[in-house]
C-alpha cells in the first residue's frame, strides 16, 4: 500500500505542450506507480490531446465544463461534468474542452501512453457551447 498526500503547498501546476494543442494545464494526483497514473487536466476552450493510445486503457472523470472525446473512425461525443468514459486498451482517441467552455477531467491512465499527430483544426468540432 502507498499513500499519496495532496499536492504539496507552493508546488506548481505543469502547462502541457508536446503532446497537446491549445492551453493545457496538470496537476499530478498521482505519480507513475507500478503502470498507473493520475492527473487532474484542465483544458482551456478548444485545449486537447493529440491522438493517443494506452496500453492498457483509461479512465476519465469528467469534473467541470464540457468537451468532446472522440474515437478513431466515429464521430466526436460530448462529454460534461459528472461524465465517466472508458477508453479501452490501445484504443486510438483524443479529448478536449469545447470551444464555448473550459473543461477538468481526472485522467486515470493504465500502462504507457503512445503519442501521435495533432488533431487537425479542420477535424475538431464547433458549437458546443457552455450552458
Amino acid at each position: 500500500m502507498k499513500v499519496f498526500h495532496g499536492r504539496a503547498e507552493g508546488k506548481m501546476s505543469e502547462l502541457r505542450g508536446e503532446t497537446f494543442s491549445g492551453t493545457v494545464w496538470a496537476d499530478p494526483v498521482m505519480p507513475p506507480t507500478d503502470g498507473v497514473t493520475i492527473n487532474t487536466v484542465f483544458f482551456a476552450p478548444r485545449g486537447r490531446t493529440y491522438w493517443h493510445t494506452h496500453e492498457q486503457g483509461q479512465v476519465l472523470q469528467v469534473t467541470a465544463g464540457k468537451g468532446w472525446i472522440c474515437k478513431e473512425g466515429e464521430a466526436p461525443q460530448e462529454i460534461r461534468q459528472g461524465d465517466i468514459v472508458f477508453i479501452g486498451p490501445n484504443e486510438r482517441h483524443w479529448h478536449g474542452a469545447s470551444d464555448g467552455s473550459y473543461m477538468v477531467h481526472i485522467a486515470t491512465s493504465i500502462g504507457k501512453a503512445t503519442w501521435q499527430e495533432e488533431v487537425a483544426e479542420a477535424d475538431y468540432p464547433q458549437g458546443l457551447v457552455a450552458g
